[in-house]
Formats: C-alpha cells, sequence, structure tokens
C-alpha cells in the first residue's frame, strides 16, 4: 500500500522515491493528477541530475487547452515496494502521478486537511 496526504492546497500527494541511472535515491512529493493519462512528470532538472535516458518527444494537451511538446524519458521508481520503469514526461511543474501509474490500483482521498491519501494494488 502507498499512502500519501490531502494537503491544504487540496492537492492528494505521495511521497515517490527515484533511483538515478548511478544509483542515486532521491525522495519526492508527487501530486496525484486524474487528468493526466500519462505515468509521471518530473522536472527536467530532476531528469538530468538523475540521469534518465531520452526516450522520444511528443504533444500533450494541458489542462487549459494548449498543445506543449515535450521530451520523454525513462525513470526508475519504487512503487509499491518495486522498482519500476516508467515514461517520465520532462515537465516545469510540480511532479504529477497520472493515471497510468495507478491503473490496477485503488485510489481513496479523504478530502480533508490533512486527510489520508490511500493507494491499493487491485489485482
Amino acid at each position: 500500500m502507498i499512502s500519501g496526504i490531502f494537503n491544504a492546497d487540496r492537492e492528494a500527494t505521495i511521497s515517490l522515491k527515484i533511483v538515478g541511472m548511478d544509483g542515486t535515491e532521491r525522495d519526492i512529493t508527487a501530486m496525484i493528477d486524474t487528468g493526466f493519462n500519462g505515468y509521471l512528470t518530473l522536472p527536467l532538472a530532476v531528469i538530468e541530475e538523475l540521469g534518465f535516458p531520452y526516450v522520444i518527444s511528443g504533444s500533450v494537451t494541458v489542462g487549459d487547452g494548449r498543445i506543449e511538446d515535450l521530451d520523454i524519458y525513462a525513470a526508475t521508481i519504487v512503487w509499491d515496494g518495486h522498482l519500476n520503469t516508467v515514461e517520465t514526461d520532462a515537465a516545469e511543474t510540480f511532479p504529477l502521478i497520472g493515471m497510468s501509474l495507478l491503473y490496477g490500483y485503488d485510489l481513496h482521498i479523504h478530502a480533508l486537511d490533512g486527510g489520508e491519501v490511500t493507494i491499493k494494488k487491485i489485482f
């Protein structure tokens, strides 16, 4: 099970461990974004710091309807206790967890300041 908190800014957040190509581990706070159908976004500076390899460029439609070009990298994360390599969009925003990473999991959010966020594997 993965757990986090619902903060005063009305965001469901979790702590996520990311692992660099040299084995360096870094803990970040990421926000769950149910409107994002990808896996993960990270700022380019974090991607470069941890040496994640470039995969491809793509275009995405952001929340306000604009289309933005971005680069996609392969990032290694610890998800539900296991190392996973996931597509990670380089985006100059707060790190986001998307619905592709949550696929196969049950998400519960107690939407109160300090409320619990839980993510449990379904199958």
